[in-house]
């Protein structure tokens, strides 16, 4: 019995190193893939940096240098939406501490800004500035993001504007047709009834002609029969 106790005792040991050995080996192959990551980042190889956070993650997917060394990765290359999504999902880790949160929603307020997400910026950076009410970059952005919100209003309110003014004018197009249609029928039936009349008088005028041709055809005939003035018996 006793030698079995020891045989499990050193199995569980040997294990236990094991795990301890593959855990070290996939921590520093984790780490390994953010410094290259990081490397192509400042050579400005955005994609391929990219690449190498999306490896690093796949080995440690709670990373938080990962996870937000590739939300940056993203924003250099245009990708806002990716970007802004990447940093709200490193602040579901309860690992970090205010200092990092700061920065996710600086960062956050960032990618919404550059998609004209104004509210949205605005929030983020609201947020950051709960977590570090110092940090005067982001206070700056708020205000800016707060300016470009304002614009926006001012011209959605002035094509409301436009787009109301064309409505109405159309709508003052489309009386004018349906009143000036009556008219123009009007004088359509009138020019119908006039060109009805002429023709008309023109039948009367030959019906008369016709007439009066008859009637002398008659009258010659009945000049040249001899009218009896004795009967006959």
């Amino acid at each position: 019995m006793k030698i079995r106790n020891w045989n499990l005792i050193l199995f569980s040991l040997l294990a236990l190193i094991l795990c301890n050995a593959s855990l070290s080996n996939a921590q520093s192959k984790e780490r390994k893939l953010i410094r290259d990551g990081n490397k192509l980042y400042k050579e400005k190889k955005f994609s391929d940096a990219e690449v190498e956070y999306k490896k690093s993650l796949g080995l440690n997917g709670n990373s938080v240098p990962g996870n937000y060394n590739l939300g940056n990765a993203y924003y250099k290359q245009g990708k806002y939406d990716e970007a802004s999504q990447q940093y709200q999902s490193i602040l579901s880790n309860k690992d970090l501490d205010n200092d990092q949160k700061a920065k996710a929603f600086h960062n956050m307020g960032n990618a919404l800004l550059e998609s004209k997400k104004f509210p949205e910026s605005i929030d983020a950076y609201k947020n950051a500035l709960k977590m570090n009410p110092k940090d005067n970059d982001t206070r700056y952005n708020l205000a800016y993001a707060q300016s470009m919100l304002q614009q926006q209003q001012q011209q959605q309110q002035k094509q409301g504007d436009k787009n109301d003014q064309q409505k109405n004018q159309q709508k003052k197009e489309q009386q004018n047709k349906e009143q000036q249609k009556p008219e123009k029928e009007q004088q359509k039936q009138a020019q119908e009834k006039k060109n009805i009349s002429k023709e008309d008088a023109e039948k009367i005028l030959q019906a008369l002609n016709n007439d009066e041709k008859n009637t002398q055809k008659k009258l010659t005939k009945k000049d040249g029969t001899r009218i009896q003035i004795e009967k006959n018996w």
